[in-house]
């Protein structure tokens, strides 16, 4: 066995289900989970229907690269989203369909990591835990970059030691957060894109929450449009993944994109063919239909921007929570443990959130993720709103 293995930590929600193992929530109050982030709005009825549409495509094998019209259709996407300039991406070259964002941060790691050389990989500390377990399988060391009020939620780059990006190989970066909800500047961006060229480490960008967003005027910036600002027009070290889980409601789907540098997806694309991931044609052609368009999008939106406001309102005399710049998590600060307030919320109120410390590593300086509770406003409206007279009524009764 790979002993590597022996490395990996226990995910998340198992954790939260041996918190809770044992505990008998009231029965008389239906259960509402806030703890996963699977979108509960309806998948588009277009989408579905092309999928149907396409069934005759299971009889062929697909090609890893994929159809020449979803790339084209990505690059498209990507062009516009980003304010990039026309035929500044070559759909041959610098765009890879995916399973899901998931999939692909995953196996970036084992494509670009050189597990001979004592490599480091960083990654944001809460994190999508499927970075350190990637960091771990590829060989390397992970370093966590933490994330604190303080800083906006957004690590201090500037505190990393010369020794550490000196051994980095890959960064990770979650834009916007997962589960802060903060966003990365561009500013910001532009340096990391100038620290990966001058320690020559790649920047893995997690985009799979860009598109939920509470300002309609504000989109989250994202990296290719910090390179073509600076003039990395070919997007060296960069690479960013997309996803229709999130952006279109269909986690099911498990269709995204991995774009950015076009030889290191050259090299990505070998270590994918031979791991026999290609997305199947029904699947491609469903998503050419979810990329072209944007309406149902900007409903998306305002579905969680309702829910939002719904929540903090009523919040806010007991528990008053900050709204995010994106993403649909709220991070609050909890008024005792974070497990503790989890269990007693389950126990008690028959709701389940996730405790922040189940997502975090402590640091030299403290756990970011301690005491706060990382709550999907995922399901409807009418559930996140019974979820926050409850937590109400739990915290009345501390």
């Amino acid at each position: 066995m790979n002993p590597n293995l022996a490395n990996l930590h226990a995910y998340p929600f198992e954790k939260l289900k041996q918190l809770i193992q044992g505990s008998i929530p009231p029965v008389e109050k239906d259960p509402i989970s806030l703890s996963l982030g699977e979108p509960q709005h309806s998948t588009p009825e277009f989408i579905s229907a092309e999928l149907v549409a396409q069934l005759d495509g299971l009889t062929k094998y697909p090609s890893t690269k994929g159809l020449p019209e979803l790339r084209e259709t990505i690059k498209h996407w990507l062009e516009n989203r980003y304010r990039l300039a026309p035929e500044s991406l070559d759909p041959a070259q610098h765009i890879l369909p995916l399973n899901g964002t998931r999939e692909g941060l995953f196996s970036i790691a084992q494509s670009v990591v050189d597990s001979q050389s004592k490599p480091i990989v960083a990654m944001p500390n809460p994190f999508y835990q499927i970075y350190e377990g990637a960091a771990l399988l590829a060989g390397a060391e992970p370093y966590y970059l933490d994330t604190s009020s303080n800083q906006g939620f957004v690590p201090d780059f500037d505190s990393v030691p010369n020794t550490i990006w000196n051994r980095c190989q890959l960064l990770y970066i979650c834009n916007p957060g997962n589960p802060t909800g903060a966003t990365v500047d561009l500013q910001t961006l532009q340096k990391l894109i100038q620290l990966a060229d001058q320690y020559d480490f790649v920047i893995a960008s997690d985009e799979c929450y860009s598109e939920i967003y509470l300002d309609e005027s504000q989109p989250p910036v994202g990296l290719l449009q910090a390179a073509a600002a600076i003039g990395n027009t070919q997007f060296k070290n960069c690479v960013v993944f997309h996803s229709l889980s999130k952006r279109s409601n269909a986690p099911g789907l498990r269709s995204g994109f991995a774009a950015g540098d076009a030889e290191i997806l050259s090299r990505y694309l070998l270590y994918r063919t031979y791991h026999g991931c290609a997305m199947s044609l029904p699947i491609q052609m469903a998503s050419i239909k979810a990329w072209s368009d944007e309406s149902h999008v900007r409903h998306n939106r305002s579905l969680y921007r309702q829910k939002f406001t719904a929540v903090s309102e009523i919040l806010a005399d007991s528990w008053p929570v900050d709204i995010p710049a994106a993403s649909f998590y709220l991070w609050p600060e909890t008024p005792i443990s974070d497990t503790e307030f989890a269990h007693k919320l389950y126990s008690e109120e028959h709701v389940t959130v996730l405790p922040g410390s189940f997502l975090s590593r402590p640091s030299a300086h403290d756990d970011p993720g301690r005491n706060r509770v990382r709550m999907a406003m995922v399901a409807t409206l009418d559930e996140c709103v019974e979820a926050a007279h409850r937590i109400n009524h739990l915290i009345h009764n501390l």
